[in-house]
């Protein structure tokens, strides 16, 4: 063997070893520790991406930047990251179908860690109009999918900032459904251990969120709690900023809290003073330490180092604010060993005014169940159906006015009734309704002669339901309301199948989120747990 080849292999083998040797990050109770030491680990964090805002949307259009696929801007930051003691980075929206190996083994070789929101700007889950479909389902496990494989992947948030107030705190049921079923996804692909969470932000809604994404069964729980929180402004103290209420809400949490995003910047430039109470002893107690917003400077002016048109990055005097309060932290906290947990889940908040998502969520997306529900229609929507296409005939045949046909791919968040089929596609669920209306006109409008046509935008199939969808089919019923409880079979591969229970109730039109509007209210999703992270 050649000298270089050798010293190239070496080289390899020696960047592997070093790439794995970050320390898994465990759970136990409402704190995260070093796996092999024991020690508890706190988050040091940074947002890391740009051209997003501080709620997660992005600006300047429906498409984004991924923080993690260009080493050489990965290499130039990743130094000044670690000058800030940075031991985890969040990123808003990543790529699934790009390569992001370079830039995940130098922040791993730096000792950072990387939480990533599950969704991106145009697949999301929608606050104004929520869904849990198949394909956010998809966007959300190709995500996971990508980075099961990196050791310092923290976990995921599935969702950020989606319910603000009283009024669209319905959303938070098709939330919830994404952390039941995104948890089901990594433990059914045998994935080492990744939490699944939720950040939330800082308003009247907060007390409510937070119980309600604790309670019930652990399965459909978070992991961990992310809180977006900027009270402390400029010269302010532990009591004055609320931290201290804040503090005294979540002793009682039984799952990991921290900020996901803090730093207010009504007084600039900011000072951080808010650093050293967060890891003091009045709060290290309850919070695992936060995440800075944000590494970029933008036109939000929360940034911590500009990056001209050459990309070099320039510190910007936030930098050296935060660079030496976070040099005074070093919180010890508890030994795993010695630590008993004596928190319990959250019980769920009531139905009322200022509360209006049950405890029953939306059914698990299912590319097999959908596929049989199509087999069994005669009125089908075309395949090249356009956006509004799909609104206008939404618009027309789930107004009560017209008729029931939207019953099976409906969902009502606040009774928590279901259509067997609410979770498929915007094509899908307009099919399933579009046959509906067929079949009614057929049987009972003998004028209607063409009852398939919907101005060109539909088309007749002969039905062919396969041997394995029967069972699917009748279980759903002819109104589609049943509860589907059978696993189809010979249709194909797509997501895990779970109980879709239904019933005959219509809130109101659904929904096909339309680019701006969706980035509108776009919240992101991700998560947050310790590399091979195990719950204990």
């Amino acid at each position: 063997m050649r000298a270089g080849t050798a010293f190239a292999t070496l080289a390899t083998i020696v960047a592997a070893a070093t790439a794995a040797d970050v320390d898994p990050i465990v759970i136990k109770g409402s704190k995260f520790f070093y796996k092999t030491n024991g020690t508890e680990f706190y988050i040091k964090g940074i947002a890391y991406q740009q051209d997003f805002s501080s709620n997660g949307t992005i600006s300047g259009g429906t498409s984004y930047t991924d923080p993690l696929i260009d080493s050489k801007i990965c290499d130039r930051d990743i130094p000044l990251l670690t000058q800030l003691s940075t031991n985890t980075i969040r990123v808003y929206a990543v790529d699934p179908t790009k390569n992001h190996d370079d830039c995940m083994e130098s922040l791993q070789n730096a000792g950072i860690y990387v939480i990533a929101d599950l969704g991106e700007p145009k697949n999301s889950i929608n606050r104004d109009t929520p869904q849990w479909d198949q394909e956010i389902y998809s966007r959300y496990t190709a995500v996971i999918d990508t980075f099961s494989k990196y050791t310092n992947t923290l976990g995921f948030f599935a969702g950020n900032e989606v319910s603000n107030a009283p009024n669209n705190t319905e959303a938070s049921a098709f939330v919830k459904a994404a952390v039941r079923d995104t948890k089901a996804y990594i433990k059914q692909k045998n994935y080492r251990p990744m939490g699944v969470g939720y950040a939330t932000n800082d308003d009247d809604t907060r007390t409510n969120l937070a119980d309600y994404f604790d309670c019930g069964s652990p399965s459909d729980a978070i992991d961990f709690w992310g809180y977006n929180i900027y009270s402390w402004c400029g010269d302010s103290s532990y009591s004055k900023s609320h931290y201290q209420e804040r503090t005294q809400e979540f002793s009682s949490y039984n799952v990991p809290a921290f900020f996901a995003e803090y730093g207010c910047n009504t007084v600039t430039p900011r000072t951080f003073q808010e650093v050293g109470t967060l890891f003091g002893t009045d709060m290290s107690k309850v919070w695992s330490g936060g995440i800075v917003y944000m590494y970029f400077e933008e036109d939000n002016h929360y940034g911590l180092v500009s990056v001209g048109s050459d990309d070099k990055a320039t510190k910007l005097p936030d930098f050296a604010a935060l660079s030496r309060q976070i040099a005074t932290v070093d919180p010890t906290g508890v030994a795993m060993a010695s630590y008993s947990p004596t928190n319990n889940a959250q019980a769920c908040p009531s139905l009322g005014t200022t509360w209006r998502a049950n405890e029953k969520l939306p059914p698990t997306p299912s590319t097999q169940v959908c596929s049989c529900m199509l087999q069994n229609l005669t009125c089908v929507a075309n395949s090249d159906i356009d956006d509004n296409d799909i609104q206008t005939n939404f618009d027309f045949l789930c107004d009560p006015s017209n008729g029931n046909y939207c019953s099976g791919v409906t969902a009502n968040a606040t009774t928590g009734v279901y259509g067997a089929y609410s979770m498929c596609s915007a094509s899908q669920r307009l099919s399933w309704a579009m046959d509906s209306f067929y079949k009614n006109q057929t049987a009972n409008n003998p004028d209607n002669t063409n009852p398939c046509d919907f101005k060109g935008a539909a088309k007749k199939q002969t039905p062919k339901v396969d041997s394995g969808c029967k069972a699917v089919v009748s279980q759903a019923g002819a109104a589609g309301t049943g509860v589907v409880t059978s696993a189809p079979t010979g249709t194909g591969s797509g997501s895990a199948s779970a109980s879709s229970t239904g019933a005959a109730a219509i809130t109101g039109v659904p929904r096909f989120d339309l680019g701006m509007l969706q980035l509108a209210a776009y919240v992101t999703v991700a998560a947050l747990i310790g590399a091979g992270m195990v719950v204990l």
